[in-house]
């Protein structure tokens, strides 16, 4: 059985604690993230740690929908690059899934963090243990539109 989800929203910032704009598609480069974003260029707020899982970050639609009206936030306000719907990302540590033509890897849960309770309200971070999404790297470059297919593949 394959199990194909949906990209629903893609946002990038210039800068970290920027606006998260978004967009209809962005050009994803293998090994660097999306082009335009604050992370891309090294000046994320999380830049200066090393490691896997910094390319690009997801969130799943449903989970956002979810959150109780004193945590309701929006995607750009989740600062995560690529809203998902219909494709489990929890289930995706360590599997390989394709984004239209982009390969992507995922590396580690993308778990909530204090800063974004300072960027939005206290509560959010509770909220969203647990389901707060992925880290993944890209494996392959290439563009990603909004509305693109995702799906498991087998490399």
């Amino acid at each position: 059985m394959v199990l194909e989800g949906r990209v629903e929203g893609l946002l990038i910032a210039s800068c970290a604690s920027g606006e998260m704009v978004s967009l209809s598609e962005v050009q994803a480069v293998a090994d660097r993230g999306l082009k335009g974003d604050r992370y891309f260029y090294g000046r994320g707020h999380y830049s200066h740690w090393p490691g896997q899982g910094r390319d690009v970050t997801l969130i799943e639609a449903e989970v956002l929908a979810s959150l109780p009206a004193s945590c309701a936030i929006s995607a750009a306000q989740a600062r995560r690059n690529i809203v998902t719907r219909d494709f489990r990302l929890n289930d995706r540590v360590g599997q390989f899934f394709r984004l239209g033509e982009v390969i992507l890897y995922g590396v580690r849960l993308c778990e909530p963090c204090l800063y974004l309770d300072t960027l939005t309200r206290s509560g959010v971070m509770a909220a969203l243990a647990g389901r707060s999404g992925l880290r993944a790297d890209i494996m392959t470059s290439g563009v990603i539109h909004v509305g693109d297919v995702i799906a498991d593949v087998s490399v």
